[in-house]
């Protein structure tokens, strides 16, 4: 999907963003030619700050449908952006939220791009927490390709601004993976080990120091990860 079949609105609004970040930060993306020109697939990334959706919005070639928090979606001038610019689906956090993963299977079997963080929350520590085992349920219902994406810096851009300096901040693409045997159903078992490897492959695309709890798999397993299909 080009740019150019976007809604007028949703241009505008991603000029305005895209010029309000580059004024906050010095922004550099990475790997944006690994992106499928079309759905269905999803894209899994690290969630550290609240400016990664925004950077996902002006970074990303294609419109998405994000998962959000139901919070978010009361807040006027967020919650309408989130509409407006992410077809959003808002989820209940800290539980299995059913309907959400009913809608979010729906998009991608309607052909659809998924945008959704396995932690499940932003991170309190600045590196990558335990995933959740959502994202690689909804690839093995679905067979979809996953696209990972990792973004890191953003979390200083307001300290930099503070002291007259702008951060750098990256945003890096990953080639496609099909997580193995999938479409079909697995056990619990199977899908943890699916996070797993969808973890990994975030961590290994981040610096060691946003590796959080992968730290140590990555750097264990750093020959041996999957080259998965």
């Amino acid at each position: 999907m080009s740019q150019a079949r976007f809604p007028f609105t949703h241009r505008f609004l991603r000029s305005i963003i895209r010029g309000l970040l580059r004024l906050l930060c010095r922004l550099n993306v990475e790997g944006v030619e690994h992106v499928p020109t079309e759905g269905p697939f999803m894209l899994v990334s690290n969630h550290l700050h609240w400016l990664d959706i925004p950077l996902l919005w002006v970074t990303f070639p294609c419109r998405v449908t994000v998962f959000a928090a139901r919070k978010w979606g009361r807040r006027p001038v967020i919650g309408w952006l989130l509409r407006t610019l992410g077809n959003a689906i808002f989820v209940f956090r800290g539980e299995v939220d059913r309907q959400a993963l009913r809608q979010a299977l729906a998009v991608l079997k309607d052909g659809g791009i998924l945008a959704l963080a396995p932690e499940g929350t932003r991170s309190k520590t600045g590196a990558l927490q335990r995933g959740k085992d959502g994202a690689a349920y909804l690839a093995a219902r679905t067979g979809v390709p996953l696209v990972p994406v990792v973004a890191y810096g953003q979390e200083k851009v307001f300290g930099s601004l503070r002291r007259g300096r702008r951060a750098r901040v990256h945003v890096v693409f990953g080639p496609p993976f099909k997580l193995p045997g999938t479409p079909g159903r697995v056990n619990r078992e199977q899908l943890h080990a699916f996070t797993e490897q969808i973890m990994l492959r975030l961590a290994a695309m981040l610096p060691p120091a946003y590796r959080g709890v992968y730290a140590t798999a990555v750097q264990e397993e750093s020959r041996t990860l999957p080259n998965l299909p």
